[in-house]
C-alpha cells in the first residue's frame, strides 16, 4: 500500500521516535541502581525494525554502541523466527559471538507488537558492574584468554516469556554475579525502560496507523541517507589512507597493533577499507564491530542530527573476518572499545586533506576507565569505584581542543561525581583536575587530559590496565604537536615516591594513592603562531608550564609571569631559524600534514 504522508505528519513522525528513546533513557537514569548508568550514563536506548535497521537512539547515548544493536535483532529473529516472539517477552544477549563487546554491556528487548503484528523492538544497553568471571568494573582487560573467562554470556535468553520470568534463569544469574541486588535493580530498570518505549510506539501507531508510522520511517531513512551523500560530495573524488598503530605488550614495533585505513570518495558514497589492519589478537585488543568507521563516517557527515539506519546506507565498509575488529568467538573481546576511537580518528586524519577548514588534530583516543573494587571492612560489604575520566581533543583549525571530554565514541558519557564515589566506597578524592602540559603545542593547543588522584582507606583490587596507546601520542595537524600519553602512578604505604604500575586486578593495601593521568589532545598549526598572550593566560590558568611556554612556545614570561615581548620575537626568531637549518619543522602540504601518524592521500581530483 502506498501512503502519501503530509509534511507535519512527516516531522511529527521524525521527532518523535527520537522522543521515545530520549523518554526510555530518561527513565532507566531515574531507576537504575549502578552509578554507571544513572550517573556516568554508559548505556544506550534504542527501537530496532525486525530486519535489524536502527529507527532511533537517544540522543548522547553511547556512540560506539550504535552498530551492534540491529545484528542482535537480526541473531533474535534468525534464532526465534518471527513467530517465535510474543507480547511480554524479555530477552537478554550479550553473548560476543554477535554482540562483539565486553560481557559487561547487557542488551535487554522487548517485540512491540501493533494489532498482532510484528513491527519492531525495543532495546536497552547498559554497562552492569558484574557479569562474573573477570569482570568486575570494566572487564577482564588482558588477564582474560578466552570468552569464558571475561565472565557469564547470555546468548538470546528469554528472561520472561509472555510476561512469566523464567525463575530458575533468574537465579542461575544473581548466584554468579557479585553484586546480585545492582544487577537485577539494573534489570528491573531496562524491562521497564522497554515496556516505555513499547507504550509508546503503540500512542504512535493507534494515533497515526500502520502504514503512516512505516512509510514516515521509511522516508526519513531516505532523506538521511541523501542528506550524507551531500554531506560526502563536498570532498574531492579519490582515495585517501592513513595507518596509525596501538601498543600490544609495548615492547616492540612488532608488537604493534596496526590500524591502516583506506576512504575511497567518489560522487557521494565512501567507502572505508579496513582490511589492512592486524588480525585478531589472542588476548586483545579484540572487538566484532562495524562501530569505529560507523562513528568517524557519522561525525563528518550529519553529527549533531538523530542518527537512524539512513545515516550509514551510503557507507560501505570492508572489513574481513578475523580482522581484529572482527574477532571470532571464543577470542576475548574485553578490550572490546579501545581500540575504536582510533580507527575513528585515523579515518579523519586521512580525509583532513579534503577537509582542511573543518578536521581537527588527533584527539585522546582513551576510554578513560576507573576501577576500585573490595569488601569494606566496616560494613563487609563489597564496594567498587567505576569512573569514565576524560582527555583532552585535538586543537581545530579556529579554536583550541575542549578539555577533559570523553572520546568520541562514548556519547554523553560523564565521570562519576567525587560525593557519590565517596560516599559508596572507602576512599577520598585527593584532587580532579586538568593535567598541566598534556595538549598538545599548537597555534591552536590540543585539549588537557584528566589527573585523578585517589587514596584508598581500605585493601582492594585495583585494575591497571596499561594504556594501549603508550607509543602513540594524540597526532598534531598542520605543525602542531603531539599531547601527552596516559598512564597510572602509584605511592604505597611507606614509599617516599610514586612509580608507574600497570596490571588487573592488582591488590593494594590500605592507605595507597593512586593517581591516572589521562592523555591530551593534538595541536593544530605551528606553535610559534600562538598568539603570545593567549600562551602567557595558559600559563597563568596552569594549562601549560612556563617552562613549556618558552620551549614549546618561544614564549618567555619574567617572575611574576608578565610577558616579555621583546625576548619572545628573538626566541621565536631563533627557533623558527632552527626549524629551516634541520628541516624538523613539520611540512604543511604533501604527506606530512599529519606528526606522530603515517599519511598517504592519493588520487585527490
Amino acid at each position: 500500500m502506498t501512503v502519501k504522508l503530509d509534511p507535519v505528519t512527516l516531522e511529527v513522525i521524525r521527532n518523535a521516535l527520537p522522543a521515545i528513546s530520549n523518554e526510555m533513557a530518561a527513565d532507566l537514569q531515574r531507576t537504575s541502581y549502578n552509578m554507571m548508568i544513572y550517573e556516568v550514563r554508559d548505556f544506550c536506548t534504542a527501537l530496532i525494525t525486525c530486519e535489524g535497521e536502527l529507527v532511533s537512539q537517544n540522543v548522547g547515548g553511547v556512540s560506539h554502541f550504535v552498530a551492534d544493536l540491529g545484528v542482535i535483532i537480526t541473531d533474535g529473529m534468525q534464532r526465534y523466527g518471527r513467530d517465535g516472539f510474543q507480547p511480554e517477552d524479555v530477552l537478554i544477549m550479550n553473548h560476543p559471538a554477535v554482540a562483539g563487546q565486553h560481557l559487561n554491556n547487557i542488551c535487554i528487548y522487548m517485540p512491540y507488537f501493533f494489532k498482532g503484528e510484528l513491527m519492531m523492538f525495543s532495546m536497552v544497553r547498559a554497562h552492569w558492574i558484574d557479569v562474573g568471571g573477570m569482570s568486575t568494573g570494566f572487564g577482564a582487560g588482558r588477564a582474560a584468554a578466552d570468552a569464558w573467562m571475561e565472565g557469564m554470556q547470555f546468548d538470546q535468553l528469554k528472561l520472561y516469556e509472555g510476561g512469566k520470568l523464567n525463575d530458575m534463569l533468574h537465579r542461575c544469574i544473581t548466584s554468579n554475579i557479585r553484586f546480585p541486588e545492582s544487577s537485577m535493580g539494573d534489570l528491573r530498570s531496562q524491562v521497564a525502560a522497554c515496556r516505555l518505549g513499547n507504550r509508546r510506539a503503540d500512542e504512535l501507531f493507534e494515533r497515526y496507523g500502520r502504514d503512516t508510522v512505516m512509510a514516515a520511517i521509511r522516508q526519513i531513512f531516505d532523506e538521511t541517507e541523501q542528506r550524507c551523500r551531500n554531506a560526502v560530495k563536498k570532498f574531492a573524488n579519490g582515495v585517501y589512507e592513513a595507518e596509525s598503530f596501538m601498543d600490544d605488550t609495548g615492547d616492540t614495533p612488532a608488537s604493534r597493533v596496526r590500524i591502516h585505513t583506506k576512504v575511497t570518495v567518489k560522487d557521494g558514497a565512501m567507502t572505508i577499507d579496513l582490511s589492512e589492519c592486524s588480525k585478531e589478537r589472542p588476548r586483545g585488543p579484540n572487538c566484532r564491530s562495524l562501530a569505529g568507521a560507523r562513528i568517524a563516517y557519522k561525525a563528518m557527515t550529519m553529527p549533531v542530527d538523530p542518527v537512524n539506519e539512513g545515516s550509514f546506507r551510503a557507507l560501505d565498509i570492508v572489513l574481513p573476518e578475523g580482522n581484529f575488529m572482527m574477532a571470532r568467538h571464543p577470542i576475548p573481546m574485553t578490550g572490546w572499545s579501545l581500540m575504536l576511537p582510533t580507527v575513528a580518528d585515523t579515518i579523519v586524519a586521512a580525509l583532513a586533506p579534503a577537509m582542511k577548514e573543518a578536521a581537527p588534530a588527533g584527539h585522546h583516543s582513551d576510554l578513560g576507565g576507573v576501577a576500585f573494587f573490595g569488601v569494606d571492612p566496616k560494613t563487609k560489604k563489597r564496594f567498587v569505584l567505576q569512573s569514565i575520566e576524560g582527555g583532552g581533543w585535538g586543537g581545530r583549525p579556529t579554536e583550541d581542543g575542549e578539555s577533559g571530554s570523553v572520546s568520541m565514541c562514548q556519547g554523553d558519557v560523564r565521570n562519576g561525581a567525587i560525593e557519590a564515589i565517596e560516599l559508596k566506597c572507602p576512599l577520598m578524592i585527593e584532587k580532579r583536575g586538568l593535567r598541566q602540559d598534556s595538549g598538545g603545542a599548537g597555534k591552536h593547543r590540543g585539549g588537557l587530559g584528566i589527573e585523578l588522584h585517589v587514596r584508598n582507606f581500605a585493601p582492594g583490587l585495583w585494575n591497571l590496565n596499561r594504556p594501549y596507546r603508550q607509543g602513540l601520542r594524540a597526532w598534531g595537524l598542520w605543525g602542531g604537536k603531539g599531547g601527552a600519553t596516559a598512564n597510572y602512578i602509584v605511592r604505597k604505604p611507606g614509599e617516599n615516591e610514586f612509580h608507574e604500575q600497570y596490571g588487573h586486578r592488582t591488590p593494594m593495601p590500605a592507605d595507597t594513592e593512586v593517581i591516572s593521568r589521562h592523555p591530551g589532545g593534538g595541536g593544530w598549526g605551528d606553535p610559534l603562531d600562538r598568539d603570545a598572550e593567549a600562551v602567557r593566560w595558559d600559563v597563568v590558568e596552569q594549562y601549560v608550564s612556563r617552562q613549556a611556554a618558552q620551549d614549546d612556545y618561544g614564549v618567555v614570561l619574567t617572575d611574576d609571569l608578565v610577558l616579555d615581548a621583546a625576548a619572545t620575537d628573538k626566541l621565536r626568531g631563533e627557533l623558527r631559524a632552527k626549524h629551516v637549518d634541520d628541516g624538523s619543522a613539520p611540512k604543511q602540504t604533501g604527506d606530512a600534514y599529519l606528526t606522530d601518524l603515517t599519511v598517504f592521500a592519493t588520487g585527490i581530483n
